[in-house]
């Protein structure tokens, strides 16, 4: 116990299963829990800011419990720890090992420093069920690019170890934390409008180990993994945040993905937080995973370069209340179902506008207060069938898939009140409903015309001159069976062009996400392939071109 070691806390906000932090302890006489605020190293949204604050907080209420503190700072990771490993006289620093590149960077970097002052640096696996290394290695030496042969490799290994013990006041007995008496002023965390932040007033998902802990007991009582996941079709509310929720808390590390792991009482349930493990394996060892230039698995698209569109999805004025409720939901509360964010991600990309998914995925990033690296870009890899996922017929239609899952549109008149009062028949298509239904639901759009010079179906209000975007409500910017159609025939002609980069993550296993999709899917892929082999629309050229008349 000769060490005056900094704990650097990155992820991994908790004391439940944490080994690098216990390790720490029995090896330390003092001992100095820091965390770097760097808000230039990543473009975050304010809820997520907000998520990690309060975090930070709970983090420090219990180490204070504990006899310690937590040391919050502002600046680059390096260079607060080269004035801290000085000032402190310090001998080791000790961190979770990560496989993003941010933090790999960072860690060589660490190393270095530690060279530098002839200190000592001290890791262990913490964010992961395993270390991917040991998978890696025991498929000899790449990562298994499906799921299938995954866990195959998985059952070589064995099950994922166990969680350490809990860290008690004992430890800081031993190994203190020196007291600072102008620690509050230095070292205090800072409030959102410290940071120049502002969110609503309403906390839909506390940050925090306490409450992680909290909604997992809850969790685990109700079942409501298993409940979430066993039924065939999602119903509206399971559109909303759920109390139980806990994938926020996950990807911080508030919640110890091994206590979760091993507390599952379903192994269904345990299979997804394996599909983590599955994309983290993969991402660590796939140069450029996050991008798709220089990505060896991934399939070599023309994305469309349209930024007003993409702001239109980003800001929900797509003009389909489906795609619009969903982004307005992760734009004020940072969360969305997993079916709703298939749905986004393939009206972004192959479904609809023909936009790249890297795009998606950096919204995501910034708004989600689950975003993970590489179940992130994992994700809209296989959303956009570039990876992993290769049935590309499956298409979301943005107005039947919402319909089959709300048909009264509650889900809708939520995040929408625009059509708080429009009546179910119109509400996923509200360019339908006739001037006096629009009129008396609050929300006109107009009637059709199509003396536009634009090359869009506008409307008309009162007689007066065209408005493309409608005058309560933006109207479809796309056709959807058009264009789908059109995106379809592109997709057909990638896979066959590059069949060998897709033949490298082609599984037979499907997400078991999907298992309730697959019959709303498949219908939408036959009245696709059904129009296209009947020649409703004419064959266009192969760009995805988004900039289509919308369907009346």
């Amino acid at each position: 116990m000769t060490h005056r070691t900094i704990h650097l806390f990155r992820k991994g906000l908790r004391l439940h299963d944490n080994p690098t932090l216990l390790a720490a302890l029995e090896f330390s006489s003092a001992l100095y829990p820091v965390y770097v605020l760097d808000l230039e190293a990543k473009l975050l949204g304010a809820l997520r800011w907000r998520f990690i604050l309060q975090s930070l907080e709970d983090l420090d209420g219990r180490l204070r419990a504990l006899g310690s503190r937590l040391y919050v700072l502002r600046g680059s990771t390096l260079a607060v720890l080269r004035e801290l490993v000085t000032r402190w006289a310090v001998t080791q620093i000790s961190y979770d090992t990560e496989v993003e590149p941010h933090y790999t960077g960072m860690d060589r970097e660490i190393r270095t420093l530690a060279q530098e002052r002839g200190i000592k640096t001290h890791t262990c696996v913490s964010h992961t069920l395993y270390d991917v290394r040991r998978i890696i290695k025991a498929n000899g030496g790449s990562p298994p690019l499906t799921y299938k042969k995954f866990l195959h490799v998985l059952s070589v290994l064995g099950e994922p170890e166990k969680p350490v013990r809990e860290i008690t006041a004992e430890d800081f007995l031993r190994c203190l934390t020196p007291p600072d008496p102008d620690h509050e002023r230095q070292f205090g965390i800072p409030s959102l409008e410290d940071l120049g932040l502002q969110v609503p007033s309403e906390v839909l998902w506390p940050g925090g180990e306490t409450h992680a802990l909290k909604r997992l007991q809850q969790h685990l009582q109700s079942q409501g993994w298993v409940a979430n996941f066993s039924k065939p079709r999602t119903v509206p509310n399971s559109l909303l945040p759920s109390t139980t929720g806990l994938s926020p808390y996950i990807s911080l590390g508030c919640l110890s993905v091994r206590t979760f792991y091993h507390r599952l009482t379903s192994i269904y349930a345990q299979g997804q937080v394996l599909w983590r493990e599955f994309f983290y394996t993969v991402a660590s060892a796939t140069p450029n995973f996050t991008r798709m230039q220089g990505n060896p698995i991934c399939l070599q698209i023309d994305w469309k370069h349209e930024p007003e569109a993409l702001e239109k999805w980003r800001t929900a004025q797509t003009g389909f209340p489906w795609i619009d409720a969903i982004m307005t939901q992760l734009r004020e509360e940072g969360w969305i179902h997993h079916l709703a964010r298939h749905a986004v991600a393939c009206f972004l990309t192959r479904g609809d506008l023909g936009i790249s998914w890297e795009e998606g995925m950096k919204v995501f990033e910034e708004q989600l207060l689950d975003a993970d690296y590489s179940v992130n870009a994992g994700n809209w890899m296989w959303l956009s069938a570039s990876a992993f996922f290769h049935k590309y017929t499956r298409i979301f239609c943005p107005v039947r898939f919402g319909r089959r899952t709300d048909p009264d549109g509650q889900y809708l008149r939520k995040y929408l009140p625009v059509l708080k009062n429009f009546p179910s028949q119109y509400i996923y298509e509200p360019w339908k409903a006739p001037e006096d239904i629009q009129i008396s639901g609050g929300c006109v759009i107009g009637t059709k015309t199509h003396n536009c010079p634009m090359q869009y179906i506008c409307y008309i209000y009162n007689n007066e001159l065209c408005v493309c975007a409608g005058k309560d409500y933006p109207h479809p910017m796309v056709c959807h069976l058009e264009v789908s159609q059109k995106n379809l025939a592109l997709m057909r002609q990638i896979h066959t062009e590059q069949q060998n980069t897709a033949q490298l993550t082609r599984d037979v296993s499907d997400d078991p996400m999907e298992a309730g999709l697959k019959r709303e899917l498949q219908e939408e892929e036959e009245l696709i392939e059904g129009a296209e082999s009947n020649g409703t629309f004419k064959r266009l050229n192969n760009g995805m071109d988004h900039q289509s008349r919308p369907c009346s």
